[in-house]
């Protein structure tokens, strides 16, 4: 396999889906009239339940039929979602080259990889990391021996570099 096509691969278990003690502490950096773009999310998010508490969100999921890499909708501010973890290099570049602010939930052992260090040479990498390991929900299991930590990428969004955040694991998880 060449190295492009390691970079640009498709996984088979990127619908994983986000508990709300993962979305709710990048809700406090979140502008009060900003509009925010789930890209990756139906209606039933964690992410869109959530952020629709405080925000105007706009969602989005090539279940839908709003590819990522094809839509935009025709008015948002900011980007924050749970992308899938095959691509993530594509998904960043695109992120990128719309220049808003965004935050990504994303694993922590991306940053052993070249491809951070790339994209975020010329551009400021932020990290809203958390104390403990986030329990996704995959195809309807909860996964209780998580083997990464996750923290929020982000871009011309949190108030510094890099902000520690205590998150309580122990809350019910849902099962959406």
């Amino acid at each position: 396999m060449k190295s492009n096509e390691i970079l640009y691969s498709k996984g088979n278990n990127d619908e994983c889906h986000t508990p709300d003690y993962a979305v709710i502490p990048i809700i406090e950096y979140i502008p009060k009239n900003a509009i925010i773009w789930c890209p990756f999310d139906t209606q039933n998010s964690r992410f869109v339940k959530e952020i629709s508490k405080t925000n105007k969100v706009e969602f989005s999921h090539i279940d839908n039929g709003k590819d990522f890499y094809r839509y935009e909708p025709e008015n948002w501010d900011i980007i924050i979602s749970n992308p899938p973890y095959t691509n993530k290099r594509k998904v960043f570049e695109r992120c990128m080259a719309f220049n808003k602010p965004f935050a990504l939930l994303m694993s922590n052992t991306w940053l052993n990889d070249a491809a951070p260090k790339q994209l975020f040479m010329q551009k400021e990498l932020q990290l809203l990391m958390f104390d403990k390991r986030v329990r996704f929900n995959c195809r309807g299991i909860v996964n209780n021996k998580i083997t990464f930590s996750s923290s929020y990428y982000c871009w011309n969004f949190l108030p510094k570099q890099i902000i520690m955040h205590t998150i309580n694991t122990t809350k019910a998880i849902p099962k959406d």
